[in-house]
């Protein structure tokens, strides 16, 4: 038996992960131990959670990688604060005392943290490093449920890379193409979540929730920033940004081309001017994947597409791609994010430089995402007693039915079942239920539960066997990361005077037969839902169906903003008394709201910094 630890950290969204034999065993956030959002630390919780249960000790363990090369990193940095000096003297200087301490030498601030978990482990020997967007596309590729595929990865940036295309074919992986920081279509991305107010790294997909709101009108002018080439590639004029050796993304002359200030979070609403720019950064976006996926398709005659790095979680462009027809085939990795580097850079060590077989699963390896922590009935009960909570146990097929009771009725359920999800969505483990037929469950569940903006979106979980009636879209989404179209047979057609409403105002019209997750746009980020992944949320949406007529239910992750998805029995009732849920569906167990002592409710507007 082999064993691979793989981590990554130091940045954001740190997570641990195991394989044994070149299976995905256990992987996790630290964000969910610590209850600190995108936490950057050494996750020692999630290594200790992975270790855990694969019943292994750490001295157990026969290889450890680390998902980037903190050498390589530093000596970008270096070499970016000389091109750019003197300017970003002060950004070195913050930057440079923490490096020389910590991330320089890396493998012996890993050697040291790796002790904490067993005074058995006593040589660094076994710890490796992978390159960060190797570490990308190996966790898009490995687990993919294709022989043979063309690796597309794009994010902020790496050591060096910020965009790579790669081949992979059995258990070889070669990266061919890269494009190098400071030219990166996730800090472009990134530049406009700061200066529409909202928070880089975090705030991401709400500037993508915000475009369908607004007009493409500065597209343009976003082009100035940019040489896009025909097949794609970029580049970005340095001349508006300011990440390179700034404290900032945006300067003044990116402020003067677009004429106003970056938002101000704190005293500054977001006005159509910021739907606009959202909608324009969005569709060059879009354009510059589209055409990056056009030319690898035709470059290298490779009919399945993987994807992974923080872009590859903007839905709406993967959505696009799919509709285009560019590949056969697509697949994503579902911790797209930095937090897949550990799980990539494990399979990256047992395929590539051990050069172990890999044996394709026409499904995917990922067990449907759920590799997170689990709780048996015992280890519920004790926890929800622990916290005071008023519950009642019931058995399987009346839990089903009284759940999908609440939910036809349209009540808000928070939903707690098996294993949590790697990766940033809710996928029916962690997850936050309504009846997407209410006109009134959007603004309801964002303003009266999340505590969040009232434009945000909510997702379907749709049965995969009734998607093509309710969607234009007939392929598995089991990962809610492709979006499409509500079918026109099911939208209602607005009004002349409906169509003249802009911006928020077009919130409140009621635009399909399930207007709680039909987007303005007449979209959705889909979900779909299979008996082989998750049987028991399949039966809750197929119970819901029987009642209602409908395969769909609302699904949104379970937390309120600016808080980790809930990774405990108790941080889920903890959710639920500082939210307006009505119902808690944890294990076997329900708790209703109005059965709870008052005593217990918490505050929970200021719980969490907000994201």
């Amino acid at each position: 038996m082999n064993s691979i630890l793989g981590i990554s950290a130091f940045y954001h969204d740190s997570a641990a992960c195991i394989i044994v034999d070149g299976k995905i065993v256990a992987a996790a956030q630290e964000e969910r131990f610590t209850r600190k959002k995108h936490d950057p630390s050494y996750p020692y919780n999630a290594i200790e959670f992975v270790l855990k249960y694969s019943k292994l000790k750490l001295s157990e363990v026969d290889q450890i990688v680390f998902f980037e090369k903190p050498f390589l990193k530093f000596e970008r940095l270096l070499e970016t604060y000389v091109a750019f000096a003197p300017r970003g003297f002060v950004s070195f200087a913050k930057a440079m005392p923490l490096w020389i301490k910590e991330k320089l030498f890396q493998k012996n601030l890993l050697f040291n943290k790796l002790k904490q978990h067993d005074q058995d482990y006593k040589s660094d020997k076994n710890i490796f490093f992978s390159d960060h967007h190797l570490s990308h596309a190996a966790s898009a590729f490995f687990p993919s449920p294709f022989d043979e595929a063309v690796v597309l990865t794009a994010d902020g940036v790496g050591e060096w890379a910020t965009t790579t295309v790669a081949v992979g074919k059995n258990n070889n992986l070669e990266i061919k193409k890269e494009i190098h920081f400071p030219h990166s279509l996730g800090l472009l991305y990134s530049a406009f979540t700061y200066y529409t107010g909202f928070k880089v790294n975090s705030g991401e997909y709400k500037l993508m929730g915000l475009a369908p709101y607004g007009n493409p009108i500065y597209e343009n002018k976003i082009k100035k920033l940019l040489d896009i080439k025909e097949d794609g590639t970029f580049r970005l004029d340095q001349k508006y940004f300011n990440y390179a050796t700034g404290l900032t993304m945006t300067n003044e002359k990116f402020n003067n081309l677009f004429g106003q200030k970056p938002r101000n979070p704190q005293n500054e609403k977001i006005t159509q001017f910021h739907m606009d720019i959202a909608a324009s950064i969005q569709k060059v976006t879009e354009e510059i994947m589209i055409n990056l996926a056009k030319s690898i398709r035709k470059e290298y005659g490779i009919k399945n597409l993987c994807l992974a790095g923080g872009v590859a979680l903007n839905c709406v462009a993967n959505g696009r791609i799919l509709q285009e027809k560019i590949f056969e085939n697509i697949w994503i990795q579902p911790a797209a994010g930095d937090a897949g580097g550990a799980l990539g850079a494990a399979l990256a060590l047992w395929h590539i430089d051990q050069g172990n077989k890999r044996l394709v699963n026409p499904n995917d390896d990922m067990k449907g995402a759920y590799l997170g922590t689990e709780f048996d009935q015992i280890e519920i009960e004790k926890e929800l007693k622990s916290a005071g909570a008023n519950f009642e146990t019931l058995e399987y097929n009346k839990l089903i039915d009284k759940a999908a009771e609440f939910l036809s009725n349209e009540k808000a359920v928070g939903w707690f079942q098996g294993r949590m999800e790697f990766g940033p969505r809710a996928l029916g483990g962690r997850s936050i239920l309504g009846d997407p037929r209410s006109d009134k469950m959007q603004k309801n569940l964002n303003l009266k539960v999340k505590y969040r903006e009232s434009f945000r979106p909510f997702a379907p979980s749709i049965l995969r066997e009734d998607l093509s009636e309710w969607f234009d879209m007939n392929v598995d989404s089991p990962y809610m990361l492709l979006v499409a179209n509500v079918n026109i047979d099911k939208n209602i057609e607005m009004t002349d005077d409906q169509k003249k409403l802009f911006g928020i105002e077009k919130l409140n019209i009621k635009r399909s037969e399930i207007p709680a997750v039909t987007h303005v746009d007449y979209s959705a980020r889909i979900q779909t839902v299979t008996r082989n992944t998750n049987n028991r949320y399949y039966d809750l949406i197929s119970k819901f169906k029987e009642k209602t007529g409908c395969p769909v239910v609302v699904n949104t992750s379970f937390n309120v903003r600016g808080e980790p998805i809930v990774n405990t029995p108790t941080d889920a009732f903890n959710c639920f008394m500082g939210t307006e849920l009505d119902y808690l569906v944890i294990g076997d167990c329900i708790l209703d709201k109005s059965k709870q002592d008052p005593n217990l409710k918490k505050d929970y507007t200021k719980e969490f910094e907000l994201d």
